[in-house]
């Protein structure tokens, strides 16, 4: 019998059990990760064991099934990762990053809320969340001086587009994870997350920013020890990798153009909205199909991003070829901890799905009348709420969900996967890495930062669920 047949039968006493055990194994990861401050990976590991164990697979299965499951994800999201960190440590290092700040924030104050949110959008397509905000806090905190206006009015719309990204828009580790897992369309979920990430962030960024100015009205001044605060960390992100001599990282002789740092930067995005479009338009036995299915694959697309890069952001800004191979080895470092995060909630999710637990919920959300987007969503946002990581909550969540969504045309698959994106960016507070950085990098109390930071994550979240479910209704 297949997963979609058990889950139109109603509950039975494994069913219970495996939910329990699901249950005390999210405990677990909370216990782990919050109380005990674990890393992520262990307690992932442990939270994994844990469940196969109680679910009932045999003890000589258990290891198999994590390991498996660690498998599936990084065979397909570990390489993605790696090749945005290399992207994003050549734009960084290159000037390229300061090229775009320079050209957009140029023209009328009252535009810069909004070139702020494009910035931050733009940058943050290779970067990282927390690479990003170390790159943007010094721009926006000296958009803040020459404006002389509120710290909020233009750094909320950056952590918008930062977060924004980060949450629905590969190659970004959390949307690459759910994708994997649901077995999605990488171009369509790109071109969906797109269409709801251009309003998502007009909402949460410079729309929302006006209200959060008049909540917390920190000016420049209130600000000025953030500004050597970013710099200091963002002059030690692009040179502190690679200490080691005095010639381990050069300076370039010369920054990129901002039309080649665009290219460069939308290249790999392009690509994969030409494969969405073929997936969409044209026919599977047209014979220009296998080509475009191949350009617009996100491993090929991000390789000709990064071979690009090292001509646009490195030879021909200084960078010999030995340096370029030092940067490249030098920006996988940082993100080895967050694919081994993203490998080992392929484990836990795997776990999961092998013990039952995500039949045993589908059986619920089926006899509750939940839809797939609703419950990926509600089960990422309390997940999210536990653990403070939006990568943890996006990939359990979406194991969870998995037996719901087989079946689903790729259209709706994208959208369960931004659902569940959406609900893993829910009210990020003291157990979030991120929110700790927003509170120093500004100079904002605990309270402040809620005010500010905290309700933007949650603006997104709940804008990204209410286009999603809008979406779902005309497609």
């Amino acid at each position: 019998m297949n997963p979609t047949d058990l889950m139109h039968q109603p509950l039975n006493a494994h069913d219970t059990q495996v939910l329990i055990v699901a249950a005390v194994g999210i405990g677990i990861l909370i216990l782990l990760i919050v109380w005990l401050k674990m890393h992520a990976f262990l307690a992932l590991t442990i939270g994994a064991l844990f469940v196969g164990v109680g679910s009932g697979l045999p003890l000589d299965k258990v290891t198999a099934s994590y390991e498996a499951g660690v498998g599936g994800v990084l065979g397909y999201v570990g390489v993605l990762i790696a090749l945005g960190a290399m992207l994003g440590k050549l734009l960084a290092d290159s000037g390229g990053a300061e090229k775009v700040v320079d050209t957009l924030l140029q023209g009328r104050p009252a535009t810069l809320p909004w070139k702020m949110a494009l910035v931050a959008s733009i940058i943050g397509i290779p970067m990282f969340f927390e690479i990003g905000l170390v790159l943007l806090i010094p721009v926006v905190m000296l958009a803040v001086h020459r404006s002389k206006g509120p710290a909020m009015r233009l750094g909320i719309p950056a952590l918008a587009g930062l977060s924004v990204l980060h949450g629905f828009i590969p190659p970004h580790p959390g949307p690459l994870a759910a994708i994997a897992i649901l077995h999605a369309n990488v171009g369509v979920t790109l071109a969906l997350g797109l269409l709801i990430a251009i309003p998502t962030v007009a909402v949460a960024g410079p729309l929302f920013g006006l209200l959060a100015a008049r909540m917390v009205p920190i000016g420049a001044a209130g600000a000025g020890l953030a500004v050597s605060s970013a710099s200091a960390s963002s002059a030690s992100s692009t040179s502190g990798s690679n200490a080691g001599g005095k010639d381990e990282d050069p300076k370039p002789t010369h920054s990129p153009t901002f039309t080649w740092t665009l290219i460069t930067l939308l290249a790999p995005l392009a690509l994969m909205l030409i494969k969405a479009g073929a997936d969409i338009w044209m026919d599977k036995t047209a014979p220009l199909r296998p080509a475009l299915d191949f350009i617009g694959d996100p491993v090929f697309a991000l390789l000709i991003a990064v071979l690009l890069a090292m001509v646009t952001f490195g030879t021909s800004v200084g960078f010999t070829p030995t340096v370029l191979a030092r940067k490249i080895g030098a920006s996988l470092l940082p993100v080895v901890g967050v694919m081994l995060i993203v490998g080992a909630g392929g484990g836990f999710k795997q776990a999961l799905v092998d013990g039952g637990t995500g039949i045993a919920i589908a059986k619920i959300a089926l006899a509750a009348g939940l839809s797939t987007l609703v419950l990926g969503w509600i089960v990422a946002v309390l997940i999210r709420l536990a653990t403070g990581s939006a990568t943890v909550a996006t990939v359990t969540a979406a194991g969870i969900v998995a037996p719901l969504a087989v079946g689903l045309s790729p259209n709706h698959l994208s959208l369960v996967v931004l659902a569940v994106g959406a609900g893993s960016l829910f009210f990020s507070h003291v157990n979030d890495a991120g929110f700790w950085l927003v509170k120093e990098y500004f100079g904002l109390t605990v309270m402040e930062t809620i005010k500010t930071w905290s309700l933007m994550e949650t603006v997104i979240s709940v804008m990204g669920l209410i286009l999603t479910l809008g979406l779902s209704l005309v497609i």
